[in-house]
């Protein structure tokens, strides 16, 4: 860890059920213990945070470790992403995960235990990953945002949209319970994509656009997906019937869901996408906006802390 540097730390309290805020006394701590300059920022909602960094950043702040999950990831992400005075490959983003599905980190392999996740940042290994923006629209208002894992559109982000309404995203076994209860209250989708010349129409119950492996925690969707190789992984679920997604539920976590005969997994740098009707779309969890999406990779952009 840079003696010289001081960092910035994102705290979301509320993230793994009050985690975040236990992991964050004890992070301190060790932060003391290493004489390293910081300033901190305690969050439950993720509302401001984006406006937070960037506030900072433009008080000089250039490395960020969040303590929190894939929502407050998400946030700093855009915070950092979302500005154009200072190229984001000046930044470091680090990670002590603290969430419920952690999914980001699952295809770097940083360690859900908060003492190893700080030893990996205290070494300063960072590699460049890839980035995607996304355009979407809200009340017919065209928006964009960025991603650094997993979007995904129809049932996923149905499925996400379900649990953003409760007060508590759960656990991965809550997840998997809303993904089976939200079954029977979601139909297939008839989706036009285009994706670097070519063209997909077919009915669709659920599609994920990533950059890394995981999503839903811990469904492996894109189990080929490599975060800086310069393309899309693409996972579409053509019109699977209800009682045979729940008997490839097994293939989901092992990332053998991809040569089951109704699913198609495609590579791309620029995607278009249009549904009848409109589906909505979560980006590394959270959900955004509705369909048509236009996505774009943006190679190695961003200086994230791994093993």
């Amino acid at each position: 860890m840079n003696m010289e540097k001081t960092y910035t730390i994102i705290i979301n309290q509320v993230a793994g059920r009050g985690a975040g805020k236990q992991s964050w006394e004890a992070v301190q701590a060790l932060l003391k213990e290493k004489v390293v300059g910081f300033t901190f920022y305690l969050t439950e909602k993720n509302t401001s945070t984006i406006d937070f960094c960037q506030q900072q950043i433009s008080m000089g702040a250039r490395d960020f470790i969040v303590i929190g999950g894939d929502g407050t990831l998400w946030e700093v992400a855009n915070g950092i992403l979302g500005q154009s005075k200072i190229d984001s490959k000046d930044f470091t983003l680090s990670v002590i995960p603290v969430g419920t599905g952690n999914d980001w980190c699952r295809t770097f392999n940083i360690p859900f235990e908060h003492e190893k996740a700080f030893e990996i940042i205290s070494k300063g290994n960072f590699i460049y990953q890839d980035v995607g923006k996304v355009s979407f629209y809200n009340d017919g208002q065209k928006q964009s945002r960025y991603f650094i894992n997993v979007t995904g559109m129809g049932f996923d982000a149905f499925v996400a949209h379900k649990i953003s309404l409760k007060r508590s995203k759960g656990t991965s076994f809550s997840y998997l319970w809303n993904l089976l209860t939200c079954l029977f209250q979601y139909n297939s989708t008839d989706v036009t994509m285009t994706y670097d010349g070519n063209e997909f129409a077919k009915l669709v119950f659920s599609m994920s656009v990533g950059i890394g492996k995981y999503n839903g925690g811990g469904m492996m969707q894109l189990p080929n997906a490599v975060p800086n190789d310069g393309f899309f992984d693409i996972t579409t679920i053509n019109n699977m019937g209800k009682f045979e997604l729940i008997r490839n539920i097994k293939r989901l976590y092992d990332g053998s869901i991809i040569d089951h005969p109704k699913i198609d997994a495609l590579r791309a740098k620029k995607i278009k996408i249009e549904s009848s009707p409109k589906i909505k779309i979560e980006l590394d969890g959270e959900v955004c906006g509705e369909s048509p999406f236009e996505f774009e990779i943006l190679p190695e952009c961003l200086r994230v802390g791994v093993p």
